[in-house]
């Protein structure tokens, strides 16, 4: 691998004639683009702009257009792989007011480009289950464009996004990297009398300074960080308490570079655990190997779930909740993909190059254990994208 991983503009070629693909097959004959992963798939266009409406018009033939707040789009050309002739930024009298909305001037400037309506038949697709996409913005077209037939979209580029090309997995393979590095870093500073807003401090500084090979970019969700009894709950972060003696604290975090990320969680132990987590401990460990051992291209989403369930069942455990889900570009508030999950319900078929975080989070009556691991599916197997050991992580004295 390299140490320099650049998307060269034949990718995004490609990226753009498989989203028209599943365009076509959905009946599509546009699609507006909110969600900034996607942004960031079709186009590398890569701000700080997503609090303020913005999408990509991808029509099912033709030129993209990009539509952003005006001082954002003056900048776009900056990372988009777009002219700037097809780059338009609304006024800023639309920004936060509460009888208008940008969409009412991008409604009436599609108009002025020239953008008809679709052929008879044809509908055009929208986010609707982004982040980015407010029940008001979804209104104001509506209304800027009512003979346009507006549908669901149904995640249509993140799907796009679910097998990886070989240069994305050389960018996940650096974010892993960096994810080692700050859980590292976790691992070295979570102590006995430390305070849980240093040792967080610690984990940022070295998911943004990355490694000498690969500097890191900030990441899509802060570390977590549950702590003793808080530990039964997930997705807490810090506070400025202390760790105490026999506490087991969980991390979970991530690595990013170049929008990929790679996440990663430990338990780390501040002393002697107890029977009940140690019970747990083996049952996870035993659990992750069977299903990291059954992962090739053809098995079934649902097959790896099953596998963790029997594991745990004679154990007499459970976990109710799914056991992971498909990671590549992430923007906040999520590193996740929103598509495939690892759970008896999910029918998708794994396929060489899909990434997936494992996440074996047992979350239980005032205590809890964390334990993942981050994959590529290779072409006969499974391919662990970090090597740090899988157990309850006791840190020197």
């Amino acid at each position: 691998m390299t140490n320099v991983v650049n998307i060269q503009e034949n990718e995004y070629l490609d990226r753009l004639l498989g989203v028209r693909a599943r365009m076509n097959a959905q009946g599509l004959s546009a699609l507006l683009v909110s969600d900034p992963a996607n942004l960031y798939y079709l186009t590398g266009y890569n701000a700080w702009s997503f609090y303020t409406p913005q999408f990509l018009f991808v029509p099912a033939s033709g030129d993209l257009v990009l539509f952003a707040r005006a001082m954002d789009a003056n900048g776009a050309f900056r990372t988009a792989l777009l002219p700037r002739k097809n780059i338009h930024g609304y006024p800023e009298e639309f920004v936060h007011r509460p009888t208008v909305h940008p969409f009412d001037w991008v409604g009436a400037k599609l108009r002025e480009l020239g953008v008809v309506a679709p052929a008879a038949g044809g509908q055009v697709g929208l986010e609707l289950d982004s982040h980015f996409f407010s029940p008001k913005a979804y209104l104001s077209l509506v209304k800027a464009l009512p003979e346009w037939d507006f549908v669901d979209s149904f995640e249509l580029v993140n799907w796009v996004r679910v097998v990886k090309s070989p240069a994305e997995i050389d960018l996940m393979r650096a974010a892993a990297t960096i994810s080692t590095a700050a859980m590292t870093a976790a691992i070295n500073n979570i102590r006995v009398g430390a305070r849980q807003c240093d040792v967080a401090a610690e984990i940022s500084k070295a998911q943004i300074s990355g490694t000498p090979e690969f500097g890191g970019d900030y990441p899509a969700i802060v570390p977590m960080m549950p702590t003793g009894e808080a530990a039964d709950t997930p997705h807490l972060t810090w506070s400025d308490d202390r760790f105490v003696a026999d506490e087991a604290v969980v991390v979970e975090l991530a690595g990013a570079h170049k929008r990929y990320h790679v996440p990663l969680a430990r338990t780390i132990m501040l002393g002697t655990p107890s029977a009940q987590l140690e019970k747990v401990v083996g049952a996870v460990g035993e659990g992750i190997n069977a299903v990291l051992e059954m992962v090739k291209p053809g098995v079934h989403a649902r097959d790896l779930s099953t596998v963790w369930d029997k594991t745990l069942a004679a154990h007499g455990l459970a976990k109710p909740s799914r056991i992971g889900y498909s990671i590549g570009i992430g923007y906040p508030p999520d590193w996740g993909e929103r598509t495939v999950s690892l759970r008896g319900e999910d029918e998708t078929v794994l396929a060489e190059n899909m990434t997936f975080h494992l996440i074996c989070g047992m979350w239980m009556d005032n205590y809890g254990y964390e334990l993942s691991e981050p994959f590529r599916v290779s072409a006969d197997g499974v391919e662990t994208f970090t090597s740090l050991p899988r157990d309850l992580i006791r840190p020197e004295s």
